[in-house]
């Protein structure tokens, strides 16, 4: 918990770094055209399939059964299944190149800088893919604080990458450059870590393995089931605002989103040890696990009371000031009302966040995959409404459609939760349902296969 809250306090000082730097170097509109190229990147990610968040459980679970070769098993199976869907992420991102570039009606140069780096865009995305996976692999080995230490390495060296490189007048690429570098660090940091845990293999062919394949994929196509919609409905909103409000609006949205997100991060960076925790007890058949992930539920709930009110309030109250002294010059008015409205709804998220990870735990995907499409869906459908009597948008109206999205979401995770909770029976293992009860409606919702 401490790990997650000072890795948190890391990656917001460099939010608030980045920021500034990257808007004066590069201005609104160019800035504008990297973040459709991070769009991309992030439609990418459904290339995971959801097995990141798989690795992260079912590594916990062996970790809790001590089962050294199943860790390999399951770890080389997910490396290699990430290797196959990151070439067809990068197939489809080079196919459909134009029609990217087409849909967010750029001017024509900033399409020409979209053009030139998308390849580069698709070969990261294969690349992100593993180490997202080797990082899920040390948090499920019972150190998350390790992962959460290398994830801000790899932030602080992209940032000062980047703004290095900026400095000494390169464009927008810079950004790109500094990303990979990131990657890297995280990648070999994490490797270096899990050596030192458990001395796993993890370039052993026979490692791979069927039953664990079915597994990953069970499991992952519920968390890819509901990250598709929630990957969507960001770009879709990028969409929306490039389209009808202007490019230079989407750093606003950005800003605005990414600060109150990061807001959220303080607290429930403490709370994401919640799922390998759930998934610990969950296998090693420990007596009266319905007290425990009950208690621990408790004082989730507290630590957000107890940091987050005072938090949020604070910040807005002074959001104007903060942001006004924060960007300098690159201050424009808008951009507090879309801050506030997002805190709100970041705020209404937060409330879920142990129900979410309790789930997870459990293996109560389903619930998880349709609270992402609840929410996928208002956010579309508010936007949609607004388009369709106005003919526009604006930032503001999109920041609305996202909190009120936030909100319906988080009153369905507790819900669920709390169902899932009172079907739980006081006892030993023997008592517990079947692994992944209800994960496989994911794959009859439609899905071919995450806080």
């Amino acid at each position: 918990m401490v790990s997650g809250v000072a890795t948190t306090v890391v990656n917001v000082v460099v939010l608030a770094i980045a920021y500034p730097v990257y808007l004066h170097f590069l201005g609104y509109e160019t800035y504008g055209a990297w973040l459709i190229l991070a769009t991309v990147l992030t439609f990418a990610q459904l290339g995971n399939l959801g097995i990141g968040q798989a690795v992260m459980k079912l590594v916990a679970e062996e970790n809790g059964r001590g089962d050294i070769e199943g860790i390999q098993r399951y770890v080389a199976t997910a490396l290699t299944l990430l290797c196959l869907s990151g070439a067809v992420a990068l197939v489809v991102i080079l196919a459909l190149k134009n029609q990217i570039i087409a849909a967010f009606n750029l001017s024509d140069e900033n399409a020409r800088t979209v053009s030139w780096l998308l390849p580069y865009i698709g070969i990261l995305s294969i690349y992100v893919f593993v180490v997202q996976a080797l990082n899920a692999t040390l948090s499920g080995l019972g150190r998350m604080d390790l992962a959460n230490y290398t994830q801000s390495a790899g932030r602080i060296v992209a940032v000062a990458t980047a703004g290095s490189l900026l400095y000494r007048g390169y464009g927008v690429e810079s950004v790109l450059i500094g990303n990979t570098l990131s990657y890297v660090v995280i990648h070999l940091a994490s490797v270096i870590f899990i050596w030192r845990v458990a001395r796993i293999r993890f370039l052993r062919i026979g490692n791979f393995n069927a039953q664990c394949c079915k597994r990953l994929l069970r499991f992952g196509g519920g968390v890819f089931g509901g990250s598709l919609i929630s990957m969507l409905f960001d770009p879709f909103n990028r969409l929306m605002l490039s389209r009808y409000a202007g490019v230079s609006t989407i750093p606003v949205y950005e800003i605005a989103f990414k600060a109150s997100m990061q807001v959220r991060g303080l607290i429930e960076a403490g709370l994401r040890a919640l799922m390998p925790e759930v998934s610990r007890l969950y296998s090693e058949g420990t007596a009266y696990p319905k007290e425990r992930i009950k208690m621990i539920y408790r004082r989730a709930m507290k630590l957000i009371f107890l940091f987050s009110i005072p938090m949020y309030g604070t910040l807005a109250i002074f959001s104007p000031l903060l942001l006004r002294v924060w960007l300098g010059e690159k201050f424009i008015e808008t951009l507090p009302h879309a801050f506030r409205i997002m805190l709100i709804g970041t705020f209404l998220s937060l409330l879920c966040v142990p129900a979410y990870y309790t789930l997870m735990g459990l293996g109560r995907v389903r619930h998880c995959f349709l609270s992402q499409v609840i929410q996928g869906i208002v956010n579309v459908g508010a936007v949609g409404i607004v388009i369709l009597f106005l003919g526009t948008v604006s930032t503001r109206a999109v920041a609305s459609a996202v909190a009120l999205a936030m909100g319906i979401m988080s009153f369905y995770v507790v819900w669920q939760n709390r169902r899932a909770m009172r079907k739980l029976k006081v006892g030993t293992s023997g008592n517990w349902p079947e692994p992944f009860p209800d994960a496989t409606v994911s794959s009859a919702s439609g899905m071919s296969s995450r806080a």
